[in-house]
């Protein structure tokens, strides 16, 4: 039996291979939030993936990509994402400038609830980018909903992150496995994933 050579869905049925076009695109920062460099989600390899976060937005803003922020926020007092206190803050590195909307989510997807498609959508682009936290929750919740509401998407791996995860049998999962897992899996059907800023030179 010939073993055949593994392939996306995305290269089997000729979906284009590019990422978006810089003047077609949208960018769109999710949950850039103290929280995950300074608070109780800290998470592998979060400093790295600012600074690639930080690069996505220079080319962005250099290109004339419009630039929507995303956080999460809980209830007042709750254990993260407390809307009154220091974590829910976002990073300064990838602080919005004035005109840049910001938009609260309360869930993983941050379509839910949101007016995310209408802001997006007044852009005029039809293409997507996304980058931010956590990889296997609201990016990956966030580039499959993208998709059904119409939009190519883009991920940016090195500008994404998440964290060791328990397996529910004892054990953990470390955070390179599940990072590596839930792109491949967006990779196969759902979105373009590259590496970082430099794809688009």
């Amino acid at each position: 039996m010939t073993t055949l050579p593994a392939r996306t869905l995305r290269q089997i049925v000729g979906v284009p291979t590019t990422p978006a076009p810089l003047d077609k695109a949208v960018l769109v920062l999710i949950d850039f939030q103290r929280e995950y460099t300074d608070g109780a989600l800290r998470l592998s390899g979060v400093d790295t993936a600012v600074e690639r976060a930080t690069e996505l937005l220079v080319l962005a803003r250099t290109n004339g990509v419009p630039v929507i922020h995303i956080v999460h926020h809980t209830a007042a007092g709750a254990p993260v994402f407390d809307p009154t206190g220091l974590m829910a803050e976002i990073i300064a590195a990838v602080a919005p400038r004035d005109g840049e909307p910001v938009i609260v989510k309360k869930l993983a997807n941050a379509f839910a609830g949101t007016d995310l498609q209408a802001v997006a959508r007044d852009s005029g682009r039809s293409e997507m980018i996304i980058a931010g936290f956590m990889t296997h929750n609201c990016i990956s919740s966030t580039a499959r909903s993208a998709v059904d509401h119409g939009w190519r998407v883009t991920v940016v791996a090195s500008a994404t992150a998440t964290r060791d995860l328990p397996d529910g049998k004892g054990g953990v999962v470390p955070a390179t496995e599940i990072q590596r897992g839930v792109l491949t899996g967006l990779s196969d059907s759902l979105a373009m994933v590259v590496e970082d800023a430099r794809t688009w030179g």
